[in-house]
């Protein structure tokens, strides 16, 4: 089976690769620089080229707070790019996973979000996201959108990083503690992803690690 992975270099697509290859799987990773996904000219190019058995979708634009003022940014690399990337795997018969997050859901009520539940995303980013869900159903048969939350890991940027690097300068730290969330491990989630990708059993997941606490109890 050959795998290519898409934003290589986040914290979440750099761990799926290197599962990938612990396995001894044909698995490439591919950043930005080598593939912009808001070109669809180079999309097809480059899925037509390299030919993927299935094609895990990592690349996104995730700066939740800055998509406010980033719309068009946002939407061009989560819509946009989704549906050439969609459209590029349909033409040659690959599988497709579209990693997705929690965000398209509007955080109310006291229960954990399931599957069947319906989408009502409150911000812009939340909102790419589900229309990227949207793109991914509407084209391709061969999917899974695969939701994740509070995502940690050794690359890139993270909530675990920021506050180890706060809590060397400054004595306090005020963080908010009326929002819970299932922090996860990237470690973990690529290990899943790989096993979900090697199957048929298309659909929505929603995947994290167990347990949840809250933003406040996460940073202690």
């Amino acid at each position: 089976m050959k795998l290519l992975v898409t934003g290589y270099t986040g914290q979440l697509g750099y761990d799926v690769v290197r599962e990938g290859k612990k396995r001894g799987i044909h698995i490439d990773g591919v950043s930005r620089s080598e593939l912009d996904i808001t070109n669809q000219a180079n999309v097809n190019h480059y899925i037509q080229a390299s030919r993927p058995d299935a094609i895990i979708h990592c690349a996104a634009y995730t700066a939740v707070d800055k998509a406010e003022d980033d719309k068009e940014s946002c939407w061009e690399t989560n819509v946009l790019g989704t549906k050439y990337m969609a459209k590029a795997a349909k033409e040659i018969d690959a599988k497709f996973m579209y990693i997705s997050t929690d965000y398209v859901f509007d955080g109310k009520g006291e229960e954990p979000f399931k599957e069947a539940d319906t989408p009502d995303p409150i911000g812009y980013y939340g909102q790419t996201k589900y229309e990227g869900e949207n793109a991914i159903k509407e084209i391709v048969d061969k999917y899974f959108i695969v939701r994740i939350s509070w995502v940690f890991g050794v690359n890139g940027s993270n909530f675990v990083k920021t506050m180890l690097r706060l809590s060397e300068t400054k004595d306090e730290l005020n963080v908010v503690g009326d929002q819970y969330g299932s922090p996860t491990y990237t470690f973990d989630l690529a290990r899943l992803i790989i096993d979900m990708i090697q199957t048929d059993k298309y659909g929505i997941y929603h995947a994290s690690n167990e347990g949840f606490c809250t933003w406040a109890d996460f940073a202690k």
